[in-house]
């Protein structure tokens, strides 16, 4: 008998026009996010992670909901989920755990952008004082039969995975562990008080899986905690998918002649899995069968499906997905058997009333960059009611990354906000350049060793195919992006005069102070094609603080104040740079932020706000000059 573990490695149309209102900036920023969908075995049961802001809180409503998949029900579990764990049916599908307390934080990074679990212990030890971190951590049972609640302390350790053995009597978790005990603590803590010896505890950490057994005598729930084994980790650029052999540790890769990125996936109950998988601007619902046949598209919309999840019991075969397009909201949708999936029916309908509004209708775009002929495709979002009109006022939005993509979806976010700009006048440019997923792995891997220089040279001659085209004003020409497509805004404004206004977001200006600040070396060593001292000349080339003096464009700057992944060192190295040259420059920071921005949900509509007003202030201030030749 195989037992298989699955896991996923990651690195993220037209509309008619009527007399609908304005999308307002209240309403974009007020959507629901799901997070995760998980179908019951049977398919009766269907558990959805929402995020919402809570305004009045200075918070978000992290909500666990039941639905029964018929329409009749439907039960608020808690609104203190953990954001970064997925909620697990057992096998008999009579239980779920959850993982979440009324203390639980979170500075997770978004994973359309830089992602990676840290390499480095910079945020270990940057918290290593914070005593509400090493709170007693609690796993949740939930019976949907007898509605009985079991909450389990685990320690103080937070869980990096969670899920059931092959029946409902144990549960299996990951997490970290030390061989500190709390005697060697004490006597570390007498010695050294608050002084912190870095990278000291490093071979200390490490992690173990542990098993929960559940028994139940007497009407009674009881359990006990068994340690188990360590594990590793991987790294893949584009979304792949692995299945892991655990009798005899044998790895076989999934997705056989799929040529994009796999976001996500389930088992399917007749055996093989369902992949959602990215090509272009749209993902995709796949199958497939066995690791040895090729995966086949099924029927679907275009648009985006975000999550999936499939009942496991062989005699249903129905399942739950995320859906949006460009000019549909996110909502989850349903149905008995995946061949039907495109008459799938909504089981939610928070976010209705974007759909109401006047939403920009989007186009894709293609140029050739002339260097060396490769096609780059990117979105266009129109004004509304402006459709295909001429010489209108460009901004360019970048996707993080390199690896991230822009998509044909409705997600409202602070760093992917193309239709709240395209309503306020703009022509919206989402460009997809080199580096970007779901264009094939040479696609990215065209970037290594230019990470910058290469994917700045795709937008530029977008941009000037668009001048070329009269699709776009050459005298009110703007641009900005987050995390990557921060780098991207920072790079461009010191190789032209081209842009009115530039917004930049989780930048970095310099790069070997990057890479020895951030909490992921490594991804930056990886497209750098080496360490700063081995490749000098591409760090160089591809920081923007050594172009600095060339910078004329005015441009707004926003980091979070408690950034790891792209420290806001950067943000404050150029500003200062950008001062001291007479650029006009706004530097604002937002607090208890890191980079997922997941703290405060007013940070991300200010952010955004003042964005606009900056966009605003400064376009139509240049005139067109030699200099601004691409």
């Amino acid at each position: 008998m195989r037992i298989y573990l699955f896991v996923i490695f990651t690195l993220q149309c037209y509309t008619s026009i009527g007399a609908h209102p304005k999308l307002t900036i209240d309403e974009f920023f007020n959507a629901t996010s799901f997070q995760s969908v998980s179908l019951s075995p049977n398919g009766r049961h269907l558990l959805v992670y929402t995020r919402k802001p809570a305004w009045d809180s200075n918070s978000y409503d992290n909500s666990l909901w039941l639905y029964e998949t018929d329409g009749s029900k439907k039960e608020l579990i808690t609104t203190q989920y953990a954001v970064f764990m997925e909620p697990k049916w057992s096998p008999s599908g009579d239980w779920f755990f959850y993982y979440g307390n009324d203390k639980v934080t979170t500075n997770s990074t978004d994973e359309r952008d830089l992602t990676a679990n840290s390499t480095d212990d910079r945020e270990l030890y940057r918290h290593a004082g914070n005593k509400d971190s090493k709170s007693q951590q609690q796993i949740h049972l939930y019976s949907v039969t007898s509605e009985e609640l079991l909450s389990i302390d685990i320690g103080k350790a937070t869980p990096s995975a969670l899920t059931w053995s092959d029946s409902d009597s144990s549960l299996y978790f990951a997490a970290q562990s030390t061989e500190s005990t709390e005697d060697a603590d004490r006597l570390y803590e007498a010695e050294w008080k608050d002084v912190i010896q870095y990278r000291r505890r490093k071979p200390n950490y490490g992690s173990v899986i542990q098993r929960i057994d559940i028994k139940r005598k007497h009407g009674k729930l009881s359990v006990k905690i068994h340690f188990r084994l360590n594990n590793e980790n991987f790294l893949s650029v584009q979304g792949r998918l692995y299945s892991i052999d655990l009798t005899n540790g044998q790895i076989e890769q999934w997705g056989k002649g799929f040529q994009g990125s796999v976001r996500d996936y389930t088992i399917r109950s007749e055996g093989g899995v369902f992949i959602l998988g990215q090509l272009g601007t749209n993902v995709h619902v796949y199958t497939q069968l066995s690791v040895l046949e090729n995966v086949c598209l099924l029927s679907g919309w275009h648009g985006s499906y975000r999550s999936i999840s499939s009942s496991k019991s062989k005699q249903y075969s129905s399942v739950a997905v995320t859906y949006s397009s460009f000019e549909q909201p996110e909502e989850v949708y349903f149905t008995k058997h995946i061949d039907e999936l495109p008459w799938a029916k909504p089981l939610t309908h928070e976010n209705q009333l974007l759909s109401t509004r006047d939403l920009p209708r989007t186009k894709l775009y293609r140029w050739s960059n002339p260097e060396d002929n490769r096609t780059i495709e990117g979105i266009l979002h129109y004004p509304p009611g402006k459709f295909e009109h001429k010489n209108l006022p460009l901004f360019v939005l970048m996707h993080g990354g390199p690896t991230g993509a822009s998509l044909n979806q409705l997600q409202p976010s602070f760093d992917t906000w193309a239709p709240l700009a395209a309503t306020e006048g703009w022509l919206v440019l989402e460009p997809n350049f080199r580096g970007s997923t779901g264009y094939g792995d040479k696609f990215i891997d065209e970037v290594l060793c230019e990470m910058l220089s290469r994917t700045g040279k795709d937008i530029l001659t977008g941009v000037n195919s668009l001048v070329n085209d009269g699709i776009v004003d050459p005298t009110r020409l703007n641009i900005g992006g987050y995390s990557f497509g921060g780098f991207l805004t920072n790079w461009l404004i010191t190789q032209t005069t081209l842009f009115s206004a530039a917004v930049s977001g989780a930048e970095a200006s310099e790069l070997v102070s990057m890479w020895g600040t951030t909490d992921f070396p490594t991804y930056g060593a990886s497209f750098m094609c080496g360490f700063p001292w081995e490749v000098p000349e591409i760090y160089k080339k591809e920081s923007a603080m050594n172009n600095l003096n060339k910078a004329q464009t005015p441009i707004l700057i926003t980091t979070g104040a408690k950034e790891t992944r792209v420290p806001a060192d950067q943000s404050y190295m150029l500003e200062r740079g950008l001062t001291y040259l007479g650029v006009p420059v706004k530097l604002l920071l937002f607090p208890d932020e890191g980079h997922a921005f997941s703290s405060n949900p007013w940070h991300g509509k200010i952010k955004v706000r003042e964005e606009l007003k900056w966009l605003a202030q400064y376009d139509h201030l240049r005139s067109v000059g030699a200099e601004d030749v691409l």
